[in-house]
């Protein structure tokens, strides 16, 4: 057919190049409406169409285990969608949209079985019909499936700036650096609580209230590996407090579980075994996020294996269970602890071997407390100031060449 020539096979050396920071827009632009969603047919052949307010140019790829869609695009605004624009049909089991990156979104269609793109094309408002981004699929084995991962189809070019490549902050005159990382962001919402309330949302406002609450010290540097609805890769957070010679990484999350009774915070430390059947069960859920958000896995191998290394990893796990300990106690007279509250577990965020890092679950959306604690303001602030409090006492009573 005609619009076959709209589509352009590229093939991609690395796939996260697709993770981009930019937007084909200019900078300022302000995003695309999306009006609807959706996507029509069977088995056989499935459709899927974004109708927009105009044409823009885009990317799409496929990622296997599970079977995957992604489509690329700069910004768009999804306010005009709901919970049912993400139901799927034929081919298509769900899907999921949100930004990706700064000036970038994107949609994740979660497949019912392999498939090959057959079409991809973007048509032009025409007499009253809005523009429209058109993917067809048709039923493939694992096979083909396979040999299409790794290949792009696009119509323009987007950029290809990883959300947090950018040239390390500079660090104050003897300050020691704490990088606090609120979890999830853009594309992926996180859990959700009983009245609507995203995960992704409350723990970056927590996570702003502990920055504020640690300037006034006058001896951090604080970082965020994002300040805004930006979904950000899990190594990439790990890398960032690296790259960025972080003293300390706090990643920020608040649970759901099927039990509204259960509440309460929780602080966990890197351990490849779990201390327990929950903890692993987190961990896991924890670690499909860039799966959610269509990010490609890959185990990277260690920089370096030798003794030297193992004996940093081995302190940074003592400093960062002696942290856990630290921050629990000094919360407990301001939050409700969750009754086994020290935990650990395989969390890919916690991975840098030199950097003393715990995850924070500040309670379970799942429970209507928890959530109507974690939106009001003066709750957090009142918290975020414990939390300030626990990482200066800490740092502030460590032997001088600890670490």
């Amino acid at each position: 057919m005609g619009r076959q020539l709209c589509a352009v096979l590229l093939v991609v050396t690395a796939l996260t190049g697709c993770f981009a920071n930019g937007a084909a827009a200019e900078d300022g632009a302000e995003p695309v409406r999306t009006i609807d969603a959706r996507a029509a047919g069977n088995s056989d052949r499935t459709r899927f169409v974004i109708d927009l307010e105009k044409a823009v140019e885009f990317a799409a790829f496929t990622l296997a285990d599970p079977y995957r869609v992604v489509i690329d695009v700069p910004e768009l605004d999804f306010s005009d969608l709901n919970e049912n624009s993400r139901d799927g049909r034929g081919l298509v089991g769900t899907f999921r949209y949100g930004l990706i990156a700064k000036g970038k979104s994107r949609m994740v269609l979660d497949l019912t079985e392999p498939v090959n793109i057959d079409e991809s094309f973007v048509l032009e408002p025409l007499e009253g019909q809005p523009a429209r981004l058109v993917f067809d699929l048709v039923p493939a084995s694992r096979e083909e499936f396979l040999e299409g991962v790794g290949k792009l189809k696009s119509v323009g070019t987007l950029p290809t700036r990883s959300p947090l490549a950018s040239v390390p902050t500079p660090k104050g005159p003897g300050k020691m650096v704490i990088v606090l990382d609120p979890g999830h962001g853009g594309i992926d919402d996180g859990a959700i609580g009983p009245g609507g309330a995203k995960e992704k949302e409350l723990v970056l406002n927590f996570a702003k209230d502990v920055r504020d609450a640690l300037k006034a010290f006058g001896h951090f540097e604080i970082l965020m590996t994002r300040d805004d609805d930006t979904f950000v890769a899990l190594d990439e957070r790990v890398e960032f407090a690296r790259t960025n010679g972080a003293q300390l990484m706090v990643s920020f999350h608040a649970d759901t579980v099927t039990q509204a009774y259960v509440r309460g915070a929780t602080v966990y430390t890197l351990d490849e075994t779990a201390s327990d059947g929950v903890s692993k069960a987190l961990a896991d859920k924890e670690n499909r996020s860039d799966t959610i958000a269509g990010v490609e896995l890959t185990d990277k191998p260690d920089d370096v294996a030798d003794i030297l290394i193992d004996l940093a990893r081995r302190e940074t796990k003592n400093l960062s269970i002696a942290f856990a300990r630290r921050l629990l106690g000094d919360i407990k007279p301001e939050m409700k602890l969750n009754k086994n509250p020290r935990r650990s577990a395989d969390f890919r965020v916690l991975k840098a071997p030199d950097v003393p890092s715990v995850l924070v679950e500040l309670g379970y959306l799942s429970n209507s407390g928890d959530e109507k604690l974690l939106e009001s303001p003066a709750w957090r602030k009142k918290v975020a100031a414990r939390f300030a409090l626990s990482i200066e006492i800490f740092f502030s009573r460590m032997p001088k060449n600890a670490g």
